[in-house]
């Protein structure tokens, strides 16, 4: 049986919630730049170029790419054969982000009551979602998510009679509501089946995954091309000003569900896909 002392975990979440908000991946800078090739609107290459230029100033000064410093959620997997000593794994989780964002001086985004509104000072809690996975690693996958392209995510419980063509149409419908408000070019994550709440985590899950890498099905990998063609002929642009990049990426994940449900979510990220991963 492997350990794994606390204090390590607190250590490194704290420094995940630190880079991710300050240097956002290579994989979003690419796309940012092969937009900008493609791109045919002068505002739209405009606005590409500011944000390639935020990106670098944020990594270059150690400073957050955006005001909105996101809530800090974390995917799990926790090997069999690892152990966590000195204290409870969520809570070290929630120590790490308590420092990583103290330090980092980033914004506390998070009320401890849904109606009551009071700010818990420290961007906690952190949300969790656990997996007990096969070894001896603790695998840790952190996202710092906005608000803005959050509240304009949806859920939507079809009938299996809707099949693609109802998927598709609620997808578009989502990306066309949120407009400019969720920031785009978008990060565009989609889970179908499961249950009510199996789907939305899917889509959440989704988002981790790295601009350009396709679903290893080729049947879903394919739907997630057709998709991102489709959300782009929006028009919706850069910041909503108009365009051919409304979307960087489209991801899809699947789970079996109940042949009387055709459950899916779309969870929009917005342009500053902001993502770490700590192996340990």
């Amino acid at each position: 049986m492997r350990e794994i002392r606390y204090e390590t975990i607190v250590r490194e979440v704290a420094e995940m919630c630190k880079a991710a908000n300050y240097e956002l991946g290579e994989d979003v800078i690419t796309a940012f730049r092969k937009a900008l090739r493609a791109e045919r609107s002068e505002t739209a290459r405009d606005v590409l170029d500011q944000l390639v230029r935020n990106a670098e100033l944020a990594a270059e000064m150690r400073m957050p790419t955006c005001q909105d410093t996101g809530v800090a959620v974390f995917f799990v997997e926790l090997g069999a054969d690892c152990r966590v000593v000195g204290g409870l794994l969520q809570d070290a989780i929630c120590e790490g982000v308590r420092k990583g964002y103290g330090e980092g001086l980033l914004r506390a985004s998070m009320v401890g009551h849904p109606l009551r509104r009071v700010n818990t000072g420290d961007n906690t809690p952190a949300i969790i979602h656990l997996e007990l996975v096969e070894g001896d690693r603790l695998t840790m996958h952190m996202s710092a998510k906005g608000g803005g392209s959050e509240n304009m995510s949806a859920l939507r419980m079809l009938k299996p009679a809707d099949g693609w063509d109802g998927v598709k149409g609620f997808v578009l419908d989502t990306v066309r509501k949120a407009g400019p408000n969720a920031c785009p070019p978008l990060v565009v994550g989609i889970g179908i089946g499961g249950n009510f709440e199996t789907c939305a985590i899917l889509a959440k899950r989704s988002l981790f995954r790295p601009i350009g890498e396709r679903h290893a099905d080729p049947e879903i990998a394919a739907l997630e091309n057709e998709l991102l063609e489709e959300i782009n002929r929006l028009g919706i642009g850069p910041q909503g000003l108009g365009g051919d990049t409304t979307a960087l990426d489209v991801r899809i994940e699947t789970h079996p569900c109940h042949i009387a449900a055709l459950p899916v979510a779309v969870n929009l990220n917005c342009h500053a896909s902001r993502h770490r991963t700590v192996v340990l």
